[in-house]
């Protein structure tokens, strides 16, 4: 289990990400915090891009990212080719994200669920393996781009 995770927010996900922090530091994990910092209105690409290049780059092995929706946070991280985040909102789609696609960020939708769901699905996510497999050949075609 790797316990340093980088988690990053919009001002909707703020009191989520602050909330999903204290719980995971108090199991024993490390939390870098790409912000934002309060709840006063920002642009998610400015926190998500640091984020999802630190992935891409291997830095961090999974990662956690929150707005509103969870869509947004998802556009621009996934325009990293070696970042697979998936949009998550109950346990099932959490878990095949982990084993079927190999997600490497958790994206949540801070307007639709609870903070206790949310926690819940990240800590899912940590700890869900990869199954690998005939899971791997789908997964290794996702950045091939046809011509």
């Amino acid at each position: 289990m790797d316990n340093l995770i980088p988690i990053g927010s919009d001002h909707a996900g703020f009191l989520m990400k602050e909330y999903i922090k204290e719980q995971l530091s108090k199991e024993g994990y490390d939390l870098k915090d790409f912000g934002c910092f309060s709840q006063e209105s920002v642009d998610y690409p400015d926190f998500v891009h640091p984020l999802a290049k630190s992935i891409n780059v291997g830095e961090y092995e999974k990662g956690i990212i929150i707005c509103g929706t969870g869509n947004g946070v998802s556009m621009v991280a996934n325009k990293y080719p070696d970042v697979r985040a998936a949009l998550c909102w109950n346990k099932d789609i959490t878990k095949f994200a982990r084993e079927h696609n190999n997600a490497n960020i958790i994206a949540l939708p801070a307007r639709f669920i609870t903070k206790e769901e949310a926690l819940e699905f990240v800590k899912l996510f940590l700890i869900t393996p990869f199954e690998g497999g005939r899971h791997e050949t789908r997964v290794n075609k996702i950045n091939k781009i046809l011509e």
